[in-house]
């Protein structure tokens, strides 16, 4: 894939649709450039698990994290 973009007077640029699709970016999130001897990558920056939304989707009625799950297997021990 190859793509344009054009600097502003204020050093900002516009990402291209399809680079955003294939960095899985969206308006807010945080790029990353980095330099090498071979140039310049561009990545995301994730500060979090993307699965972090799924989390404890399934499971109705138990708290997230391990204090929740231990405080359920208690509630079913019935201790």
């Amino acid at each position: 894939m190859e793509k344009q973009a054009r600097i502003t007077s204020k050093g900002q640029i516009t990402v291209p649709r399809e680079v955003r699709r294939v960095l899985g970016v969206r308006p807010g999130d945080k790029l990353l450039f980095e330099s090498d001897e071979n140039g310049v990558r561009v990545r995301p920056v994730r500060t979090k698990s993307p699965f972090a939304k799924f989390k404890g989707i399934g499971n109705p009625g138990i708290g997230s994290g391990r204090e929740g799950i231990i405080r359920w297997v208690r509630e079913l021990r019935g201790q």
